[in-house]
């Protein structure tokens, strides 16, 4: 219904804002990522999402179209609804949820508010599919790369880096920096690397 709202930022809550445009002031719901960059009394420009469930609906508001998009993978997983999509994007950028799910690294998502890793694993199992021909994420400023490494290379650096004490999420992002690796162990090192320098 609505691709996105451009208007002033007329006010900012703890899980939502209010963007006046054409003198209607649109309260959208946001996760803490978005808000994070949003001044009040300057315009922004969000994407957004109306949801209609049982009779209420809600407008969500989104920084970037990719934290739209991966919203919209979330709440298409069975028993995810939209709080808990906007809890995994206040703590995870959509690079980091797809870099999860290639390595899969349930872990990765133990700071999500309200979400467990028996749930965590379902997302990373329904995703799976949806993701799996995607770019993995690199730890360059965001931008993804084609890589050939296998995903179970992957899957047991993260393991190895979680076991060394790192969390999941960290974890993930140091192995989907990696470009390239020939092994697991020559993986881990470059991940430990990557993150002494960080």
């Amino acid at each position: 219904m609505y691709a996105y709202i451009r208007g002033i930022v007329a006010d900012i809550q703890a899980d939502r804002v209010v963007l006046e445009a054409a003198g209607v002031g649109y309260e959208l719901i946001a996760g803490k990522k978005t808000l994070e960059k949003l001044i009040l009394g300057e315009e922004a420009r969000l994407f957004t999402h109306l949801h209609l469930a049982e009779g209420i609906q809600a407008l969500y508001g989104f920084y970037t179209v990719e934290e739209r998009e991966m919203f919209r993978k979330l709440i298409g997983i069975t028993r995810v609804g939209p709080k808990l999509a906007v809890s995994v994007l206040s703590v995870m950028e959509p690079a980091d949820v797809i870099s999860a799910v290639i390595t899969d690294t349930p872990a990765a998502f133990d700071p999500v508010q309200g979400m467990g890793r028996k749930m965590a694993q379902r997302v990373i199992l329904e995703l799976k599919e949806q993701v799996k021909d995607a770019p993995v994420p690199s730890g360059k400023a965001g931008q993804p790369v084609q890589t050939h490494v296998p995903e179970n290379i992957r899957a047991e650096a993260v393991q190895a880096l979680v076991a060394l004490g790192y969390d999941g999420l960290t974890a993930s992002r140091a192995v989907s920096a990696v470009e390239e690796a020939k092994n697991v162990e020559e993986m881990i090192t470059k991940a430990l690397r990557m993150l002494a320098r960080q």
